[in-house]
């Protein structure tokens, strides 16, 4: 996969909004809510231009029904792809354009996390500027090395998420 981040695209937010439709038709009742959630929903954040959503579910063993819908629109259905209580889905093969990361309701604990990191940054800029620039530099960095990508920001990543969730709690 060829790592590209870009400049925040206003078009992520309608991009987001057309697919979650989709999905919100084929997961009906299940569906309890539906987030836009990584960086492309962190208006002036750089990102990888990767819709990520996140639906939220009443019983997550349902949504193992739909897979063939999800097919349907063009995604992979990869199961909990390690992370346990987690439907993972992505788009676009090495060109991915979308991932879903659906969550049962009672699992508070990813879904507070992603909600926190995403409202952390849309409410401090200088953190999300920081966190765009070093995206952007080590996409130069590694090209065509997603791993050693994501290596690269990990630690930032997880000092975010501490700082960002103790922020959401209170």
């Amino acid at each position: 996969m060829h790592v590209v981040v870009t400049d925040y695209n206003e078009e992520w937010k309608q991009r987001f909004s057309e697919e979650s439709q989709k999905i919100k038709d084929i997961f009906g009742e299940e569906l309890i809510d539906i987030h836009h959630i990584g960086s492309t929903s962190v208006p002036g954040l750089k990102a990888k231009p990767i819709i990520d959503i996140m639906p939220v579910v009443r019983d997550i063993d349902k949504v193992d029904s739909f897979y063939a819908q999800m097919e349907g629109l063009g995604y992979e259905c990869m199961g909990e792809l390690g992370m346990k209580g987690r439907r993972y889905f992505r788009k676009g093969g090495d060109h991915r354009t979308h991932q879903v990361h659906v969550f049962q309701a009672d699992n508070e604990e990813d879904i507070h996390r992603h909600l926190a990191v995403r409202d952390y940054l849309r409410t401090h800029a200088e953190q999300a500027k920081q966190y765009g620039d070093l995206k952007e530099n080590l996409a130069k960095q590694f090209p065509k090395d997603i791993e050693a990508y994501m290596d690269g920001k990990d630690a930032f990543v997880k000092e975010l998420e501490s700082v960002a969730l103790h922020w959401y709690r209170k």
